[in-house]
């Protein structure tokens, strides 16, 4: 015991001398110092780490069998099992539901006063209940208004109106992280293209009612947040199909505790086992995980033994989490994600052509439109930086791509594939891929393999969404933010889907 007392000072005094040294406030490579102004005054900020924004969860990246856990019984052969890494990245622990959805709308109609279009653009088409042979009709009002739905998933919603969800989204959580600051003031009387847009207030085209700016080193008086500050977050996305299926599986779960890079046992759904069904011997046995449709007919059971508790969607948490901590990632409702459809996947590509870090098809490259200084032009009527598609007439000395749009990417390159839309096929460029099975799909739609689509400018009743987010620096979250070797940890992480 004495020489453990003895050893405290000294672990002490190694970890001050070694922040210190670490923490000098010069440059390693010139000695100029950083932060000061006699110096230049550039600056380094005291960075910790990407925060989680709202609802979002850290899925670890990392290696894993990208594709189908289970037998092809459609005979589509349209995703064969192939090894894949995916990058740590955020997702939303639950889908979006109504009473988001709503919050959304609310704004719309808040800010865009000269503009109703946006807002009724954003509404989702509730008549995706109605059906000619049932009786449907009321989830139409219903549904989406009623206030006994507000948890439930927002549905009738397209792929185009969900990524225009995410990019306000975007705006109004750094928006909160500003006020959280105190560098801005809430400003509910924002209108039109005078809103908070986080493209537009970095490129200096918006202010915002400001309540104290950021000191400026080199001046010596103020100036806004920079994206270097590391303040605002990066944007809210739909995840890529990979990412989906990665987080969806939570393989880590069945991880080793004492050898690394070990899975015990490989997963069909989100949970263990080929059932439905909780396995463990435990008051929760033989309770339903997912919210899906059992046989022909059967949507929630018998009355007084009621399975799944849902006849059509159930809320975004009423079921067991899988072990990433999300929610629904089987059954409830199918998921949009960002990829466009193509049957053959990556592992039919030439062994060249194939991409097997974080695979995604639907790449359309971008640019500012910048006037003859080189600034970005003025933000349209909406409040947005305007961009164009990259020329691909200006991609020269290039390498790594050749084309600014490539949705259709070897397509034609072979003589056999021709999609021919309308006429042998409903794929197109437009076509998205969705996941997950919905409160209307038997299990093996469950499976996070199973894949389909639907083109991005149409909804449904069984299809809603989550948001994504990229995660900068380190891949295992904001333990070695500071620069200290991240220690792993040892302790079994408590399991919900077993």
């Amino acid at each position: 015991m004495k020489k453990n007392f003895l050893l405290i000072p000294i672990c002490i005094l190694l970890i001050f001398s070694t922040s210190c040294k670490k923490n000098t406030g010069a440059s390693s490579n010139t000695g100029w110092k950083y932060n000061d102004q006699k110096w230049g005054g550039f600056e380094k900020v005291d960075y910790q780490g990407q925060v989680t924004g709202p609802n979002l969860r850290l899925i670890e990246g990392g290696t894993f069998s990208m594709g189908l856990t289970q037998e092809d019984v459609t005979y589509e052969w349209n995703n064969i099992p192939r090894r894949v890494t995916v990058s740590s990245f955020y997702m939303d622990e639950t889908e979006v539901s109504n009473i988001n959805y709503r919050e959304y709308i609310y704004y719309l109609n808040r800010v865009f006063k000269s503009y109703p279009d946006v807002a009724r653009k954003a509404l989702p088409d509730t008549l995706v209940w109605r059906d000619e042979l049932s009786a449907n009709e009321p989830y139409v009002e219903t549904y989406f208004r009623f206030p006994s739905y507000d948890d439930y998933p927002v549905v009738g919603v397209s792929w185009i109106q969900a990524v225009e969800y995410c990019k306000w989204r975007t705006n109004a959580v750094n928006e909160f992280l500003l006020i959280e600051k105190g560098i801005l003031n809430p400003n509910p009387e924002q209108v039109d293209a005078d809103h908070f847009d986080s493209k537009a207030y970095l490129a200096g085209q918006y202010q915002g009612n400001v309540r104290k700016n950021l000191p400026d080193i080199q001046t010596g008086g103020e100036r806004s947040v920079r994206f270097e500050d590391g303040i605002l977050l990066p944007e809210y996305r739909l995840p890529t199909e990979a990412e989906w299926e990665y987080a969806a599986l939570a393989l880590k779960g069945n991880q080793s505790i004492n050898k690394d890079e070990l899975i015990t046992d490989r997963r069909i759904f989100p949970w263990n086992g080929n059932t439905v069904r909780y396995k463990r011997r435990d008051k929760h046995m033989g309770l339903i995980m997912a919210n899906i449709k059992k046989e022909e007919g059967d949507y929630m059971g018998m009355a007084g033994k009621l399975n799944d508790h849902a006849s059509i969607t159930a809320p975004v948490k009423l079921y067991y989490p899988n072990d990433f901590g999300l929610y629904n990632m089987a059954g409830n409702v199918s998921e949009w994600v960002e990829d466009v459809y193509r049957p053959l996947t990556s592992s039919s590509l030439r062994e060249e052509e194939q991409h097997d870090l974080n695979p995604f098809r639907g790449n359309e490259f971008k640019e500012l439109i910048l006037d003859e200084s080189g600034n970005p032009v003025e933000k349209d009527s909406l409040g947005r930086l305007q961009y164009q598609v990259v020329s691909d007439s200006a991609i020269t000395n290039r390498e790594n791509y050749d084309k600014a749009e490539v949705k259709d990417y070897m397509d034609d390159d072979d003589e056999m594939i021709e999609y021919a839309y309308g006429k042998y096929s409903l794929i197109n460029k437009k076509s998205r891929v969705i996941k997950g099975g919905s409160w209307a799909d038997r299990l093996f739609w469950a499976s996070p393999g199973a894949r389909r689509f639907k083109d991005e400018d149409k909804s449904d009743r069984t299809i809603g969404f989550r948001c994504a987010m990229t995660r900068t620096g380190g891949p295992e979250g904001n333990e070695d933010a500071g620069g200290n070797e991240f220690k792993r940890k040892t302790p079994k992480e408590k399991r919900s889907y077993k």
